[in-house]
C-alpha cells in the first residue's frame, strides 16, 4: 500500500504520452486526459491518507506533471494558435519556473517545486484550460492562465529567494505556515 501513491503518478506518465495518439479534443483525448487528472488528484490524497507521502514521490509528481503539460502544450498549440505575445509570455514563465527550479537546486541540493496556492491555482487552470476551450476564446484563456501562472512564478522565485528553509508545501510568500 505504500507504494500505491507512487505507481498512481507514474501512471499518468505514459498515459499523457498516449495522447499524443488522439485527435486533440475528442472524446479519447478528453478520457485519457480526464484519467491524467485522477491520477493527479488520487496520488496525493492516498498518500496524505495513508501517511505515504516521500519526497520521491513528490520529485515523482512534479515530473509527471511537467510530462502532463508538456504533451498538452504540443497537443494544443495547434488548436488555439497563440499570438507571437503570448509564446513570448509562456517562455518567461518557464525562464522564471527554470530560475525557480535552479536556485532551489543551489541552496539546497535537490530538486523541487513548491506547493504554494498559486501553483495549485495554476495547475487546475491549465488542467481546465481543454475543458474550457470548448466554451471560451482561446485568447481570453491564454491571456487569464498566463496571468495566473505569471504571478504564481514569481511568488515562488520570489519564495526561493529569500527564505532561509526549503519547505515545498508553503502556502504563499505571505504564509509560512505549511498547506
Amino acid at each position: 500500500m505504500e507504494k500505491l501513491p507512487n505507481y498512481i503518478t507514474f501512471s499518468r506518465i505514459p498515459l499523457a504520452l498516449s495522447l499524443f495518439f488522439t485527435t486533440p479534443l475528442n472524446a479519447a483525448f478528453y478520457l485519457i486526459y480526464g484519467l491524467c487528472g485522477l491520477s493527479d488528484f488520487l496520488d496525493g490524497f492516498i498518500a496524505r491518507k495513508t501517511g505515504t507521502t516521500s519526497e520521491f514521490g513528490a520529485k515523482l509528481d512534479s515530473l509527471a506533471d511537467l510530462i502532463m503539460m508538456g504533451v498538452l502544450l504540443f497537443m494544443l498549440y495547434p488548436v488555439v494558435s497563440p499570438s507571437t505575445n503570448v509564446i513570448v509570455w509562456i517562455i518567461v514563465i518557464a525562464v522564471i519556473r527554470l530560475i525557480s527550479v535552479l536556485t532551489i537546486f543551489k541552496r539546497y541540493k535537490t530538486f523541487a517545486v513548491l506547493h504554494t496556492y498559486g501553483n495549485k491555482i495554476t495547475g487546475i487552470l491549465i488542467f481546465l484550460f481543454p475543458v474550457f476551450l470548448l466554451f471560451l476564446s482561446p485568447t481570453l484563456l491564454l491571456y487569464g492562465v498566463c496571468l495566473v501562472a505569471s504571478i504564481s512564478a514569481v511568488e515562488e522565485l520570489l519564495i526561493n529567494l529569500t527564505s532561509s528553509e526549503l519547505r515545498v508545501n508553503r502556502g504563499s510568500i505571505f504564509d509560512s505556515s505549511k498547506l
